[in-house]
């Protein structure tokens, strides 16, 4: 288990990295592996994902006045925006279910008892997605004058965010936000609605990516019987807190940069960062 000094350092590094197109994860997965924590363990990926959770209310803090006054001021528009987050969600859930099935039942069929949080801590794969992800990012700002424009988050709109943030989900440096804003942006849409949209999608699926890490948690007999349950979660619940003051601050800057039209400027560091992992890996190889 790590102490309250690690578990503070992760907080700061998710709750600035989560709500930029940066991909949090991968920061704190290296943070983890620097401080000597075994980033795949139960008790690891469940203080992650209540980091996630942390930022998921700085996410609602930040919001929630522009969400009331472009949705919640009609029942038109709540129906509306609620539509495209479950439709989103929906495609989601399939592609994400999808590659986890399809990871865990052929490309790791001869590792016993595999699960696809096993690969969370495979540095090689996370610069690779880091990659990925920048190349998508820079292409999004540098054809962002150029695409038709839309004023509102259509059903194909939704249904191709929804997808791609399916993708993200199995493959930790496949930064959520830089996808899905980036996706957005392919078709035009305003920056604004997007940055709405994505977010308001991450507070959906939080909840339940929380559930699953905590059942994992509790199933895993090696820490359940010589630990408390308190000893278990605090951890969580302090870093979820300190994610939450970090991850405010982390989205003033990301309104800043994306309203700027510096939205490429993320990409440019993904790429940087996926060097930054794989010489990592090199040297700890």
């Amino acid at each position: 288990m790590p102490n309250y000094i690690q578990v503070l350092i992760l907080a700061i590094v998710q709750g600035a990295c989560e709500l930029l197109p940066v991909s949090s994860s991968a920061h704190v997965i290296i943070a983890e592996k620097i401080m000597g924590l075994h980033p795949s363990a139960p008790e690891m990926t469940m203080i992650l994902v209540m980091l996630h959770t942390g930022t998921m209310f700085a996410v609602i803090a930040y919001f929630w006045k522009g969400w009331k006054r472009d949705y919640f001021n009609s029942s038109v528009n709540l129906k509306s925006f609620a539509v495209q987050i479950i439709i989103a969600t929906f495609f989601t859930g399939i592609v994400g279910l999808g590659l986890k099935e399809i990871i865990e039942k052929i490309f790791m069929r001869n590792v016993p008892n595999a699960q696809i949080e096993d690969l969370f801590s495979n540095l090689p794969l996370i610069a690779t997605a880091l990659a990925a992800v920048g190349v998508m990012i820079i292409y999004a700002g540098m054809r962002e004058a150029k695409a038709v424009r839309n004023e509102e988050i259509k059903t194909k709109h939704s249904i191709w965010i929804g997808i791609v943030q399916g993708v993200c989900l199995p493959f930790r440096g496949f930064s959520r936000s830089g996808s899905t804003i980036s996706t957005g942006l392919f078709f035009g849409l305003p920056k604004q609605k997007l940055e709405e949209f994505s977010f308001a999608l991450a507070v959906v699926l939080t909840p339940a990516v929380v559930a699953k890490e905590a059942y994992r948690l509790l199933k895993d007999k090696s820490l359940t019987t010589h630990v408390s349950i308190t000893h278990l979660f605090m951890p969580s619940i302090v870093g979820m807190i300190f994610s939450f003051i970090a991850g405010l601050l982390a989205l003033k800057l990301l309104s800043r940069l994306l309203e700027g039209g510096k939205w490429q400027w993320f990409g440019y560091y993904c790429l940087a960062a996926s060097i930054g992992v794989f010489l990592f890996y090199l040297k700890t190889f």
